[in-house]
């Protein structure tokens, strides 16, 4: 059975060089008045990890949401990722039910989710049981529990409690009961919409977080809501944190970060859609999909301060033409999406290309196929984005590792789509949209808009597709331009844009479109090598898996393993010398977040396997044996997990 509070003594400290104890040191009280004869034992933890989960719609994202924020400001780097059923409204105290978040919190910059989780706070027994059942628990991990269920009415919930219990203790987890029902009923008249920050302050005491920033916060997350509701949720902060500082034994101290950089707070969505800003970009077309649909909310908020628009197309199809439209304009144009949506764009996207119109889509990746696994991270668009269009239709494909890298590559695509006439995809994914991390507040440079619309007359016998026979590239004619005047076809065309279905024509314009990509791909550079220039093993990722990698290699070389990483931003085309890179190693091993067969799956073959995306990517373009090791259980990869493949690899 559950550990019940007047049987929690202090706990002493773990054995290791990485927790040290130190004296306690009370936080501010919100009240006047002792709060205990004894002080709580203190434990610095370099790194800690907490996860809130209740039912849908009781507010444990947005308490997470608020108390990563806090620690953000006061310095801890901090990552977070929500935690979000596949069902919009799943039954409440269900096993698949849990609706919440996990913050990472550290003493220096932290990249990703990481393992097991050290502290939960749950609102009921079986949300908690779920997570538990999906190994999201580190052993031994300490445990707040709503205790409202043990005593309920209902003898089928209380059943359901004694059998949860039963397990979860026998797991050999700290559980230490809360009244958050009862507390909160002092306050509110609806406990569901109270707990969310009662729990805000206890974890406020358990981590000593300034009171006064969590305040703020809370001001600002409903700044749209009255007065009245801003102070009753103070009220239920100060309820927490007095509860915690007086039935709590322990308080974790995770060191702040020295930094004298202004730093920002945001999530990958937030990111783009200030990116977005940043670049210049004057239409954002989109039509509502999950998880890209929160990009959109921050443009709404903002955008047309910068004079831009947002415009909410009937469909996936129309919000692909508007932008086009505005882009031919010589408007510069984005539509954002996820993957059915981008499924939905392809016929556009080739006109797109086909018209050589500068176009930026963002796709926010999502699991799948079909509408797949919506609230979950995958990166399985990799090979739709490169290739999900009829006939050859190259673009410009790069994917952000980090929240900074969201803001920087919207202002890298929208150059990009204006210098080299193209098609820009922006590969995110679930795990970025809604992870919350800090960084160095960019500063805003001139540079980082495009040149206004060239409306200078066109030169005598100029061509709207006069393209280079080196780079492809050609001038862009925008409507209104003097003696610029053509027609705009998606058939086949000529340098006039006259329709032509000439077999040199077609030839001529193909390599001139391709050739454009060579050109672009000739200014990158190799990719930087994690850890040393050559060994026994170099994995390679994309997108948002980098800190989790980087940390597992990290892991494996303190063992003695002779282990690298590299990462690639631009997937399309490809930054040269892999070959090269790639020779210097015995084995090469991609890993992602899309589904691969196991070698020794029935009826597999090294010839019929189905490998990781970028793994069948790279073994076209180096013709090196690239393995991959891949998972697809629509949750950000674990460090350990990597670590454990990196050592059954090199065994």
């Amino acid at each position: 059975m559950a550990v019940k509070l007047d049987s929690v003594g202090p706990v002493s400290e773990d054995a290791g060089t990485e927790s040290e104890a130190v004296s306690a040191v009370s936080a501010e009280e919100p009240v006047d008045g002792p709060i205990r004869s004894k002080p709580p034992t203190r434990l610095r933890r370099p790194d800690h990890s907490v996860e809130i989960v209740s039912d849908s719609g009781e507010g444990a994202q947005k308490c997470g949401q608020i108390f990563g924020a806090v620690s953000a400001k006061m310095g801890n780097g901090v990552w977070t990722v929500e935690i979000i059923p596949a069902e919009v409204e799943p039954p409440p105290r269900s096993l698949a039910g849990a609706s919440g978040i996990r913050i990472r919190l550290g003493d220096r910059p932290v990249t990703n989710w990481g393992d097991e989780t050290d502290l939960v706070v749950a609102f009921n027994e079986q949300v908690l049981l779920g997570r538990h059942r999906l190994n999201s628990l580190r052993e031994g991990a300490t445990i707040l529990l709503e205790k409202m269920w043990a005593t309920h009415p209902d003898d089928s919930i209380r059943a359901q409690w004694n059998e949860a219990l039963e397990e979860l203790s026998a797991a050999g987890y700290r559980i230490i009961e809360v009244p958050m029902e009862e507390e909160c009923l002092t306050v509110v008249e609806n406990a569901r919409r109270g707990k969310n920050m009662f729990v805000l302050g206890m974890l406020c005491w358990i981590f000593d977080r300034d009171l006064e920033r969590a305040r703020e916060q809370i001001a600002d997350a409903f700044r749209k809501k009255s007065d009245a509701v801003v102070e009753r949720n103070h009220r239920l902060l100060d309820l927490g944190w007095r509860w915690a500082a007086e039935n709590l034994d322990e308080q974790i101290e995770v060191p702040v970060m020295e930094s004298d950089q202004e730093m920002v707070v945001m999530n990958g969505n937030e990111a783009i859609a200030l990116g977005a800003i940043a670049s210049g970009m004057e239409l954002a077309a989109m039509y509502p999909i999950t998880p890209a649909t929160s990009v959109s909310h921050s443009l709404g908020e903002i955008f047309q301060r910068f004079g831009g628009v947002l415009h909410q197309a009937e469909d996936e199809i129309a919000a692909a033409g508007v932008a086009i439209g505005g882009s031919y304009a010589g408007r510069c144009a984005f539509t954002i999406t996820s993957g059915p949506g981008l499924a939905l764009k392809t016929e556009f996207l080739g006109l797109a290309v086909m018209t050589e119109t500068p176009l930026v889509l963002v796709d926010v990746q999502r699991g799948g196929p079909s509408t797949g696994l919506p609230t979950k991270v995958e990166q399985s668009d990799l090979l739709a984005a490169l290739y999900g269009q009829p006939g050859d239709a190259p673009k410009i494909v790069l994917a952000p590792a980090t929240i900074e890298e969201c803001f920087h590559a919207m202002i890298t695509a929208r150059r990009l789509a204006e210098l080299f006439r193209a098609v820009v995809i922006v590969l995110s994914d679930a795990n970025l949209a809604t992870g919350v991390a800090p960084f160095p507040r960019p500063d805003p440079q001139a540079a980082w808009f495009g040149l206004p619309p060239d409306q200078s007359p066109v030169p005598e016998n100029g061509r709207p597709y006069d393209w280079d026979a080196e780079t492809g590239l050609s001038d862009r004619f925008i409507p209104g331009r003097p003696e610029g005047m053509h027609t705009v076809t998606g058939l086949a065309h000529d340098e006039r844009s006259k329709v032509a279905y000439d077999s040199a024509i077609n030839e001529r314009a193909s390599a001139a479109r391709s050739r454009k990509l060579a050109a672009f791909g000739s200014t990158l550079r190799p990719p930087p090598v994690h850890g040393d220039p050559e060994g026994d093993l170099l994995v390679v990722g994309w997108g948002s898996t980098r800190g989790a990698i980087e940390e597992a290699v990290d892991r494996a070389r303190a063992d003695g393993m002779k282990v690298s990483s590299t990462h690639l931003t631009f997937l399309s085309p490809l930054p040269p010398d892999l070959g090269e890179l790639f020779s210097r190693f015995d084995r090469v091993m991609t890993v992602e977040i899309n589904y691969s067969d196991a070698p020794d799956a029935p009826f597999v073959t090294p010839e019929n396997r189905r490998r990781g995306q970028l793994s069948m990517l790279l073994r076209s373009a180096t013709l090196v044996d690239v393995d991959c090791w891949t998972r697809v259980r629509g949750e950000p990869l674990r460090p350990g997990a990597i670590h454990t493949a990196i050592r059954e690899r090199l065994q």
